[in-house]
């Protein structure tokens, strides 16, 4: 089980604020706001109280439970769709596998733009909704360990928001250039490392009402590149966006107080961080959200 508790994040996100200030980011007045909110936040006995065990799940049963919500409103795909068109229309259409394809979004963007779609997933629930959202397109439920496509037999692969849920990508990654044409393209995004350090994990309510979070992994940056490397890839591009500030006024308008309150376990963390507002943001000042990558396996 996973305890989650909104005291200890509100906390952590107190000292990680601290510890930019140690290197110079904010002056003493921070610190010194930073250190009394910490002692209100522990005099506080209802966020102590609020505490709750989630239960990690797995893909298939999340995805299953997801499927119906998963496409919005989702901001993980404002930060990620803008770089994958870039990369997409510059490419000549051909055979295209959209990996891990959920609901067919990349799949549309896909079809869209000429290319024949295959689309493989391990959710029955989410291709059912591929399969209506792209008419045209092949789709299959299978695994990325073990993709149900020939070798060379596509020119484009698009993996979007699927990775971190892998605890090893060298074998995925190996499977993407396996079923590649040579001079074929790799696009992959997927929630950064140090944003899934700052609780960006999806959460699911169960059939039984219990919450829990989709098992989810986190890669450092270079373990993408050391797996694409292994598997023959070559790398043309790396992006990695930034969410939009949630606290920072316009010049006229005053900081966001405050919260009183965790707010409902589905909106955690994001609602957590409500309750420092400042810390907050410090904390997550210039830290990506997104990680976005190209890689070609040689012609």
């Amino acid at each position: 089980m996973i305890h989650e508790s909104p005291l200890a994040y509100a906390l952590g996100l107190e000292g990680l604020a601290l510890l930019r200030s140690f290197t110079g980011a904010h002056d003493r007045a921070f610190i010194d706001a930073r250190i009394g909110e910490m002692r209100r936040l522990l005099a506080d006995a209802s966020l102590a109280d609020a505490a709750l065990d989630v239960a990690p799940v797995s893909t298939v049963e999340g995805y299953r439970v997801w499927s119906s919500t998963y496409d919005g409103p989702n901001s993980a795909f404002a930060l990620d769709e803008p770089v994958i068109t870039e990369i997409v229309d510059a490419l000549p259409a051909g055979t295209a596998l959209d990996a891990a394809c959920g609901t067919g979004r990349v799949a549309a963007l896909l079809a869209e733009r000429g290319h024949r779609v295959l689309g493989v997933d391990s959710s029955a629930a989410m291709l059912a909704k591929a399969r209506d959202r792209v008419p045209d397109g092949a789709f299959q439920l299978g695994d990325l360990h073990r993709l149900p496509v020939a070798g060379d037999a596509v020119d484009l692969v698009v993996c979007s928001l699927a990775l971190t849920h892998v605890p090893d990508l060298r074998p995925v990654l190996a499977e993407f250039a396996r079923v590649l044409r040579p001079g074929g393209h790799l696009v992959t995004s997927d929630i950064h490392p140090e944003w899934v350090a700052l609780g960006a994990v999806p959460p699911v309510r169960l059939p039984d009402g219990r919450p829990g979070r989709l098992v989810s992994h986190r890669h450092a940056v270079g373990t993408y590149l050391r797996a694409a490397l292994a598997a023959g890839l070559r790398v043309r591009r790396c992006e990695e966006p930034t969410a939009p500030p949630t606290n920072r006024p316009g010049p006229e308008e005053p900081r966001t107080a405050p919260a009183a309150e965790p707010g409902p376990w589905e909106l955690w963390p994001w609602s957590l961080a409500r309750l420092v507002p400042e810390a907050a943001e410090a904390a997550g000042a210039g830290v990506p959200a997104e990680i976005i990558w190209h890689f070609q396996l040689p012609g």
